[in-house]
């Protein structure tokens, strides 16, 4: 059953040229900067900025600050489906790719896969499936097989021939710190990721990413004000380079400082004990313009149109295939 699904890979270079294709996520957080009447200085300033923060972790034997540049990959991946009547297509994944430039050497380097993870049956998962599941409920809660179909998906991807042609490590995915959780500073302190955070229970999202084989640390990188959440494969400490952990950092930190600037742009860093909050009112913007509402009306959207044209098509073909596949 699994040969029923494979995968195709497309990917178009992320630069302040850049402007989304009429078939991206437009909820994908790149695509909404590259929108509107500020769209060219959104990229430009985007760039610069994770360009800057690269350099300023990568130090040793850069001393004018510009010994590096980073090049990203947006990476689209669609999965093909095999129906009697033929083969349909349906769009997946979007993750980003960092590249890094040496402009003392002349190198390019292989950066990490994941970064950004944009995925349109996890906006079904949050945006229809939840929703629908806890209306006329008076506590919250989740069915108990919730983010299995995402999670297996996933693991299929990254183990498919596709994936492994492509990237040469597993993917690592970084996104915000939950603002329901409270993290707790621990003695570990890397080099490059910085002092570990713990926290105190699970996130939902620590659950859904659990399901997609992915577990997951927390570190505040050195100048950085609040702790990042990495997911991963294998060794994150172990099987990177300081190189590519900081290509991750500096693209992954800088989205965060635009789109959670009150958490990750904000005054003064986390302490010992620490809860991020988007209530924050001592932070500073940055001169990008992003719209965060309407991307959560956005996700909405894109959960109906999984639901409508890959949930309800392929309802049968989909249980039968995540019933088999083996873990």
């Amino acid at each position: 059953m699994s040969n029923d699904f494979t995968f195709s890979i497309k990917s178009i270079c992320f630069d302040e040229n850049y402007q989304p294709s009429d078939n991206t996520r437009i909820t994908t957080n790149f695509a909404n900067l590259a929108r509107g009447k500020r769209r060219q200085d959104n990229l430009r300033n985007t760039l610069r900025m994770i360009d800057n923060r690269f350099n300023s972790l990568a130090h040793w034997d850069n001393p004018t600050g510009d010994r590096y540049s980073v090049e990203l990959e947006i990476i689209s991946v669609d999965m093909n489906i095999e129906a009697k009547d033929g083969g349909d297509v349906f769009p997946l994944i979007e993750i980003l790719k960092t590249n890094i430039i040496d402009r003392k050497t002349g190198e390019r380097i292989d950066g990490i896969a994941g970064n950004n993870f944009s995925s349109y049956v996890r906006d079904y998962d949050f945006s229809v499936l939840l929703p629908e599941y806890n209306q006329n409920k008076s506590t919250f809660s989740v069915p108990e097989n919730f983010g299995d179909l995402h999670g297996k998906l996933f693991k299929h991807f990254v183990n498919s021939s596709a994936y492994k042609e492509r990237f040469g490590k597993p993917p690592v995915i970084c996104i915000s710190a939950s603002s329901s959780k409270t993290y707790h500073r621990t003695e570990n302190h890397h080099p490059i990721l910085g002092v570990e955070y713990e926290q105190n229970e699970l996130s939902s999202t620590d659950q859904y990413f659990e399901k997609m084989g992915l577990q997951v640390r927390f570190f505040m990188p050195p100048n950085s004000v609040a702790p990042l959440a990495f997911y991963f494969l294998g060794d994150l400490l172990g099987d990177y380079t300081n190189l590519e952990l900081i290509g991750t950092i500096s693209t992954m930190e800088t989205f965060q400082r635009i789109y959670r600037p009150e958490i990750y742009n904000a005054n003064s860093a986390a302490g010992k004990h620490y809860q991020p909050s988007l209530k924050n009112q001592d932070y500073s913007l940055t001169q990008i313009v992003y719209d965060r509402v309407e991307r959560g009306e956005l996700a909405a959207k894109q959960g109906k149109f999984t639901e409508e044209h890959f949930i309800k098509p392929y309802k049968n073909t989909l249980e039968r295939w995540a019933d088999s596949y083996a873990l």
